[in-house]
C-alpha cells in the first residue's frame, strides 16, 4: 500500500504495518454498498434514522445501524442525541466523513465517464 512509502504526517517512529493494516480494515468496512449509500444520503446534512432509512432505498433497519454505528467507530459520522421523549437522534458526516464523500464522488463520476466501455466489455466477457 502507499504507507509502505515514509509519509510526510507521519513521526519517524510510526508503525506503518499498523497503518497498512489499519488501512486496509477501514477499507473492508466501508467499501459496501450500504456504508456508501448511506454517506452519499447524508452529505452535507443532518438526518434523522427513519430519515436516512427513506433516503437509503432497501436497506434494513438492522443493515442500516449496523452501518451507521460501523462510520460512528471509525469516526466518519457522529451521532447526536436529543434528550426528548421520544429520544431525537440525528446522524451527520464528520470532516473526514465529507472527505471520504469527495471521494465516492469522484468513483461515481468515473463510473459515469467510463460506462459505455464497462458495458461493451461485460457484454464480450457475457458473450
Amino acid at each position: 500500500m502507499v504507507t509502505k512509502q515514509r509519509l510526510e504526517d507521519l513521526p519517524a517512529d510510526a508503525d506503518l504495518r499498523r497503518a497498512d493494516s489499519l488501512a486496509r480494515e477501514i477499507f473492508s468496512d466501508v467499501a459496501n454498498k450500504w456504508a456508501l449509500l448511506i454517506i452519499e444520503a447524508l452529505g452535507d446534512r443532518t438526518l434523522r434514522f427513519s430519515e436516512l432509512r427513506n433516503e437509503v432505498e432497501g436497506i434494513s433497519h438492522k443493515m442500516l445501524t449496523q452501518n451507521l454505528r460501523m462510520l460512528e467507530r471509525n469516526g466518519l459520522a457522529e451521532r447526536t442525541v436529543h434528550p426528548t421523549v421520544p429520544p431525537k437522534v440525528e446522524y451527520t458526516l464528520t470532516g473526514a466523513g465529507r472527505a471520504l464523500r469527495t471521494t465516492v464522488d469522484a468513483i461515481c463520476g468515473w463510473t459515469h465517464e467510463h460506462l459505455g466501455h464497462i458495458e461493451a466489455a461485460r457484454h464480450r466477457f457475457d458473450g
